[in-house]
């Protein structure tokens, strides 16, 4: 499971040629930019969430083989189950939404 969530983290880093031409957004938009410092857009900041997320789920299939060994304690293997249990609803929880927003869009008329 881990390696499809991974492959999709890359594959969201990966830009492609409609991002890549596109102008910023601060200067089309009239918005000023926040003292040169650059604003992430919504592919970078869901790169970041999904890996942070793919990590958490790591440490929590890792200290669950450390519990099954005897390394961790109950409480250690019990606290990162949860923490990955809850990072995946959340990842299950967004996916729903954009599912749920594109079947919208689809349906819309032209």
């Amino acid at each position: 499971m881990i390696e499809s969530i991974t492959s999709l983290a890359s594959s969201v880093r990966t830009p492609n040629s409609l991002t890549t031409n596109r102008l910023n957004t601060s200067e089309t938009s009239g918005v000023p930019s926040l003292g040169g410092v650059k604003e992430p857009d919504f592919s970078e900041v869901l790169a970041s969430v999904s890996s942070e997320a793919i990590g958490t789920l790591r440490k929590g299939e890792a200290t669950a083989i450390s519990g099954i060994q005897g390394k961790a304690s109950v409480q250690q293997v019990v606290e990162a189950v949860m923490s990955a249990e809850q990072t995946l609803q959340t990842a299950l929880a967004v996916r729903d939404k954009v599912v749920a927003a594109y079947q919208e869009v689809s349906r819309m008329a032209i």
